[in-house]
């Protein structure tokens, strides 16, 4: 009997569950289901391809490979706790995310294959600052060097998710730190949702991080049809008033870039590592350092991509979905992301009523830090009104400064919140 568990371990652990917990059962064909419909849509270009075809690949994987683990492999898997002798187990082997006791920890580590990636990379944040690192090497800050009132201006409106969601998270019950965290998926920066989540949430982190990049993939899905709700097609038709612009050198980008990530560290410590990242990338593009360039952009910024993917994916095991504060965390989620969306539209109304009706209300759904969906977006609206307008260097430099804006918000939250929490 033991030889067909091992067989078809997967197909007996299912039907296991559902003469245990039937609510286990049908969540674990739930997450497989989804995982299908993520890779298909990510395949169709609907959801971001790099991120959702790893992640539901993942997802699949760890909900249809759960297995019987014996005792002493159930007692490192089971986040290192005890499981009585003769006792069938569920399980998995690709991560334990709970684990911090160190004996346990090393030899999960032998046994789980995903075990090293998520400890070094993940649980400790790293991988949050080689996907920013990544992100800097693809800004080119001049678009905020431009124009850059209007931008911060932007960026500011667009962070109200992130502001507003966090006093309505802590009416729904949640603690501040939970609050904080899926707060910060209104800036849609998965990066940062990570690190807060980390530092504020440690033991909601993974349900957390997993709904805010399911969500992420619904920007470039979802604001269009939130631009063309709230921006009538004559106002997206518009073109925004001509900027003189100055001639900015790779010097001047270069010294904004060393300004900038000192004084950020110097404001919010905590989230110093972030803004190191960050700038760090935009450092080694504009100072043509081509062969580091060529690193952070083809190999970590790629690599460290496709493993948040598949770990996020992994992560997704049925009992994840099963805490009953998912389904607030799903609500708040998606809230974060509508009133940051609401309010960039609505800071591109108060530029297009200051100047005079010059300026294009869509530019303003860019001020959303998914850098550069949102921008893309606002640029894909407009075309379809007036083919004739661009609006891309306008929605860049609100989109680049809305990744700055994120940042600082993670800053203080963290920094007002990390007593609280510990």
């Amino acid at each position: 009997m033991h030889d067909w568990l091992e067989l078809f371990g997967g197909i007996a652990t299912l039907a296991d569950a559902y003469h245990r917990n039937p609510a286990v059962f049908w969540a674990r064909i739930g997450m497989i289901l989804l995982a299908f419909l993520l890779v298909y849509l990510g395949k169709k270009g609907t959801l971001e391809p790099l991120l959702m075809i790893p992640m539901g690949l993942g997802m699949a994987a760890v909900n249809a490979g759960v297995l019987f683990l014996d005792p002493v492999t159930a007692s490192y898997v089971a986040n290192g706790q005890p499981v009585a002798e003769g006792v069938r187990t569920h399980g998995t082997l690709f991560v334990a995310p709970l684990v911090s006791e160190t004996n346990s920890l090393m030899n999960i580590m032998q046994i789980d294959f995903l075990q090293p990636i998520y400890t070094m990379m993940f649980s400790n944040g790293l991988i949050a600052c080689l996907v920013f690192m990544g992100i800097g090497v693809l800004l080119d800050v001049g678009f905020v060097l431009a124009r850059p009132y209007t931008s911060m201006f932007l960026a500011i409106a667009g962070e109200l998710g992130t502001v507003a969601t966090f006093p309505i998270a802590i009416a729904m019950g949640l603690k501040p730190g939970e609050a904080a965290a899926i707060s910060m998926v209104g800036g849609a920066d998965g990066p940062m949702v990570l690190f807060t989540s980390l530092m504020l949430a440690k033991d909601m982190f993974v349900p957390i991080t997993v709904v805010a990049y399911l969500y992420l993939g619904l920007t470039y899905g979802g604001y269009p049809y939130l631009i063309k709700f709230l921006v009538p097609k004559k106002l997206l038709a518009l073109p925004c008033k001509p900027v003189k612009l100055l001639r900015i050198t790779s010097g001047e980008k270069l010294a904004f870039a060393v300004l900038a990530c000192t004084v950020m560290c110097l404001l919010f410590p905590v989230a110093a590592p972030l803004f190191l990242s960050l700038f760090l990338g935009v450092a080694v593009r504009e100072a043509g350092l081509t062969y580091f360039t060529n690193l952070v952009e083809n190999v970590l910024l790629y690599g460290s991509t496709m493993f948040l993917g598949l770990l996020l994916g992994i992560l997704c095991e049925a009992g994840t979905i099963l805490d009953p504060k998912i389904f607030k965390l799903l609500i708040l989620g998606i809230l974060a992301l509508l009133l940051s969306g609401i309010g960039g539209i609505i800071g591109g109304y108060v530029m297009y009523f200051f100047t005079g009706g010059k300026y294009n209300p869509a530019v303003g759904i860019g001020a959303v830090s998914c850098v550069p969906t949102t921008a893309k977006v606002a640029q894909k609206c407009v075309t379809e009104a007036n083919p004739q307008v661009i609006v891309l260097p306008e929605a860049l430099g609100a989109n680049i400064c809305g990744v700055i804006t994120s940042a600082v918000l993670t800053g203080v939250y963290v920094t007002l919140l990390r007593n609280v929490v510990h």
